[in-house]
């Protein structure tokens, strides 16, 4: 019997190193912080954006896709991001993140279904952000603890990767892109 509770302990040990050391979870904005170009949010999440992207469920399947029109806007060290997502089944969804600038490199945010402040970090070419969401009635209303990380491409594309968690166990992933739309494309689209 104690060898089968050595056992356990030393499985479990192993499991939570590797959570934490080599996993999404074991990164740190510092581990980006010679890494360019540089992301700002004031710049790169300013004016319009396209974004399209991927919902992975717990089994590793795509359960969900997605195109959100975004759109920054920042006055001094305070913006908003809005969001119009239209999901791949057919639902609709609108956010708006209120953004605020603490330092040069650090940043908070809110929005309605995110429970309390979500706190971010800016990194050579990274963002990321950590915060609780509240899913909506219809996707079981769960809180799960959310870590985005945003990666600005040479090409000014960001790729966002997001964990969802409940109980400290990954239920969804997200992958996505984000890209500025030209104003004149983001025009065309409107009048559509």
């Amino acid at each position: 019997m104690k060898l089968l509770t050595v056992l356990v302990v030393l499985a479990l040990g192993i499991v939570y190193l590797k959570a934490r050391l080599f996993s999404f979870r074991a990164q740190d904005s510092s581990d980006y912080a010679a890494l360019g170009p540089d992301i700002s949010l004031k710049e790169h999440l300013n004016g319009p954006i396209l974004s399209e992207g991927v919902i992975y469920g717990p089994n590793g399947r795509v359960a969900n896709s997605f195109v959100a029109r975004m759109e920054g806007r920042w006055e001094g060290a305070t913006g908003t991001l809005t969001e119009a997502f239209t999901y791949s089944n057919g639902k609709q969804q609108n956010r708006q993140w209120n953004l605020t600038m603490v330092d040069d490199t650090t940043f908070t945010a809110t929005a309605d279904d995110i429970i309390g402040v979500a706190k971010g970090k800016v990194s050579g070419a990274t963002i990321r952000m950590d915060y609780t969401i509240v899913l909506t009635e219809e996707a079981g209303g769960h809180s799960l603890n959310v870590t985005d990380w945003l990666y600005l491409t040479e090409s000014g594309v960001i790729m966002n990767r997001s964990e969802m968690r409940k109980f400290g166990i990954k239920v969804a992933e997200l992958i996505a892109t984000m890209r500025p739309q030209a104003d004149e494309e983001a025009r065309r689209e409107a009048a559509e």
